[in-house]
């Protein structure tokens, strides 16, 4: 009983600085997404991808959340876009109080997109409200087709799913529909793209979509 009530005592002190997040990105008029998945699905090549396709169309900012090193801000800057990296020093997941903090060491005048890079989890991260508008969950296919029903708390929160390394399907043991029909027993409203970093596949379906989603964005800085 007392694990539960100091579990609770924590996540409601995480979703008062959440609120002041979220009312901070409002101000501002940010889109913020909180990108979550295991350790090496292509999460951060996700984020170098989206860069990619669209720094050109959108202002954005980006906070890489790691366990140890700095080696996913390295990659993402050499977008030449503004990120801070936070290293939890073991922990699991980023929490509102962690972002909060990063949010200081990063100027959001003109930002339109705010990328969240996660810690590389499915469990942690789905009890801890960032501030985001929405979660994007990115499960590789390497990691096979089940893993909507393993950690449906997680797929549950999320808006969208990146199905990704879908150019490795021909050599691995998952079959995409068994996957996609997963995720919709747990979240029938999941925005699913299939996408590979490798071969760009879907990257522009992906990019297109939160284009979108940035643009009607009724506080967008873009309005300002």
């Amino acid at each position: 009983m007392s694990v539960i009530t100091i579990e609770r005592k924590v996540l409601e002190k995480n979703d008062e600085i959440a609120s002041k997040n979220r009312e901070l990105f409002q101000h501002n008029g940010l889109f913020v997404l909180n990108m979550v998945s295991s350790p090496g699905s292509g999460k951060t090549s996700i984020v170098e991808r989206t860069l990619e396709y669209i720094k050109g169309k959108l202002s954005i900012g980006v906070i890489e959340g790691d366990v140890q090193t700095d080696f996913d801000a390295q990659r993402v800057a050499k977008f030449d876009v503004p990120v801070v990296q936070i290293i939890t020093n073991g922990g699991c997941h980023l929490d509102a109080k962690l972002v909060h903090d990063a949010l200081g060491n990063m100027s959001l005048k003109g930002i339109q997109l705010l990328i969240i890079e996660n810690v590389g989890n499915l469990v942690c991260p789905a009890n801890y409200d960032l501030g985001e508008h929405i979660k994007v969950v990115v499960a590789s296919t390497t990691e096979g087709d089940d893993k909507p029903l393993k950690y449906p708390a997680m797929f549950r929160n999320a808006s969208v799913l990146l199905i990704n390394k879908i150019d490795l399907l021909p050599y691995i043991n998952c079959t995409i529909e068994v996957l996609k029909n997963n995720a919709f027993r747990i979240n029938p409203a999941l925005n699913i793209f299939e996408t590979s970093c490798t071969t760009k596949q879907g990257i522009k379906e992906w990019c297109d979509w939160l284009e979108k989603q940035v643009k009607n964005n009724p506080l967008s800085v873009a309005d300002h």
